[in-house]
């Protein structure tokens, strides 16, 4: 949109937890339109996560929240033409996207996994992201290494 930037659109909280942020991150599971097929995906995958961690006292959602937490990287890099060469240019990530990037990773590490139900990958993967292991905790300590590397050309930001 040239002129103004579009309004954010308003999501309504999930119907077991309530909260928008399980919506969100359904959204994004969800594939051909199939929102109920994601829903019962997700709070299976939660039920999976709290039969399997009874020994920690924290609650299977706030297991989720921190394995988000977890995997959300503070910097991206992004390339930047400058006079004929390509840059990796270091960037902060604005909130939002910090949200959106760490939902997608683990969701696509999930998938990746071998397992019989989605389900069950989205528990594994949500669990090693709380214990600081699995794919999507790999992927943010790479971007953070290539950010890192490249905090040369920190300077070309725009």
């Amino acid at each position: 949109m040239r002129k103004s930037k579009p309004k954010k659109r308003i999501l309504l909280p999930d119907p077991k937890f309530g909260d928008p942020e399980v919506t969100r991150f359904v959204n994004n599971l969800m594939l051909q339109g199939k929102k109920s097929v994601s829903y019962n995906i997700f709070y299976d995958a939660i039920d999976i996560v709290g039969e399997k961690m009874k020994n920690n006292e924290t609650a299977p959602l706030d297991i989720w929240k921190q394995a988000l937490e977890n995997i959300t990287p503070l910097v991206e890099v992004k390339s930047r033409r400058v006079g004929g060469a390509t840059f990796q240019v270091p960037m902060e990530i604005r909130p939002e996207r910090k949200v959106a990037v760490s939902m997608k990773n683990l969701i696509l590490f999930a998938r990746k996994r071998s397992g019989r139900s989605m389900a069950d990958k989205l528990s594994a993967e949500i669990m090693a992201a709380f214990n600081n292991e699995g794919g999507a905790i790999k992927k943010k300590e790479d971007t953070h290494r290539m950010a890192e590397a490249n905090k040369a050309f920190a300077h070309f930001r725009f």
